[in-house]
């Protein structure tokens, strides 16, 4: 422990020596300081501000089609999954001039969630036919697992 308490001491102190302040993530699952090693994305202030708002709503339509499929609502749903989220979102987020200040791998995180979330439509549409929503929880998962895997990968400056 000792050493490990010394070798943040003298981390600290190179930063401190060299003028720079280490940037910390806030979400380590042990509760212990690390260094955020993401990849920093620089965007336009507006651009940025506008790509923050999508993905805030991108959240809020996660929690409206949660609503809609705890009330049964299965088709409304699927509405708020492509429209919102899915690959006919695309133009409405303005996805073509976001992905020219992004990285090759952040673009394809970003397609993947939309192609998924375009797929979680449709087992939406499957499951009010058929009344069987675990194809569609399961897509819904892999949508969110590529906001959770670009969130991990990448941050704005």
């Amino acid at each position: 422990m000792k050493t490990v308490f010394n070798s943040l001491k003298y981390f600290f102190a190179l930063f401190s020596i060299l003028g720079l302040s280490p940037v910390f993530s806030q979400h380590d699952p042990h509760g212990a300081m690390r260094v955020d090693e993401r990849w920093m994305v620089e965007f336009p202030g507006m651009m940025q501000d506008h790509l923050l708002a999508n993905m805030r709503d991108h959240l809020l339509a996660i929690g409206e089609i949660q609503e809609a499929m705890g009330l049964g609502n299965y088709d409304k749903a699927s509405q708020i999954a492509e429209e919102r989220l899915g690959q006919s979102s695309l133009k409405t987020h303005g996805a073509y001039e976001n992905s020219k200040f992004m990285p090759r791998a952040m673009q394809e995180l970003g397609n993947q969630m939309h192609r998924s979330a375009s797929q979680f439509a449709i087992e939406l549409q499957n499951a009010s036919a058929t009344g069987d929503v675990k194809p569609a929880l399961l897509a819904l998962s892999k949508t969110t697992q590529a906001c959770v895997s670009c969130h991990a990968a990448f941050r704005f400056k």
